[in-house]
């Protein structure tokens, strides 16, 4: 079984519509969808949507805390962690068991933006790469259950960037990883927010901070600072 988790904090349009996408995805085998729900969440969801998924109201806040705690009640032999904000393509479930009966213990995807725009293009490109941006959370990590708990799970003391502080580890306990070249699509709204060349430096910035051992608090205050995020509030 494959366990698709999704952490969300105010995310009501994004996780309806996912659940509703996830749910109608071809597969060969049982699947359990788990919402790990902040603390803060009150979205009162359809009926329907609560049928085609387990909704998890967590007791901290916080993505590495919420992915954990719903990592504990999941059943499958693999867990992919999806942001709400993503949409995985048609072939999303046989990607992730192929890799794995391939020989490989975990997996990201590339991707593409929703938004039609040479300058993401770029960004995307680099997505297909291993490289210093590889281990995103938009990537969409996939990994096998025992696998992910050998590693102590994510570190919830780091608020930010938790998917590339779980990156670091797995790449220094050699896991083998594939990047599947079958594009998600990511929301381009964090660059409607700010300025494409805002967001490309930021980014650069965080993860040379990140690479110098900056806490986690104190990458969350600079990012806070550089980048407006008002869907997220």
């Amino acid at each position: 079984m494959i366990s698709i988790i999704v952490p969300a904090h105010k995310e009501k349009k994004n996780i309806e519509y996912l659940v509703d996408v996830l749910s109608h995805l071809k597969t060969c085998e049982p699947v359990e969808i788990i919402v790990a729900l902040s603390p803060e969440s009150n979205d009162d969801f359809k009926q329907e949507i609560k049928e085609k998924a387990n909704f998890l109201r967590c007791s901290k806040k916080g993505r590495a805390s919420q992915m954990n705690e719903a990592s504990k009640m999941a059943n499958g032999d693999v867990f992919a962690f999806l942001h709400a904000d993503v949409k995985p393509p048609k072939s999303f479930l046989q990607d992730i068991r192929r890799t794995i009966e391939n020989r490989f213990d975990a997996g990201f995807f590339s991707y593409r933006f929703d938004k039609k725009s040479l300058p993401l293009k770029v960004n995307s490109y680099f997505t297909t790469k291993d490289g210093i941006f590889t281990g995103g959370g938009d990537q969409c990590l996939f990994i096998k259950k025992n696998v992910f708990e050998s590693l102590g799970r994510f570190s919830e003391t780091q608020i930010l960037m938790e998917d590339f502080e779980f990156f670091r580890r797995m790449k220094e306990q050699k896991i083998r990883y594939k990047i599947v070249k079958s594009n998600l699509i990511v929301s381009s709204r964090k660059y409607e927010c700010n300025s494409y060349l805002r967001v490309n430096l930021s980014n650069l910035l965080l993860i040379v901070l990140f690479k110098m051992g900056y806490p986690g608090q104190k990458l969350k205050t600079i990012h806070d600072k550089l980048i407006r995020t008002p869907y997220n509030a």
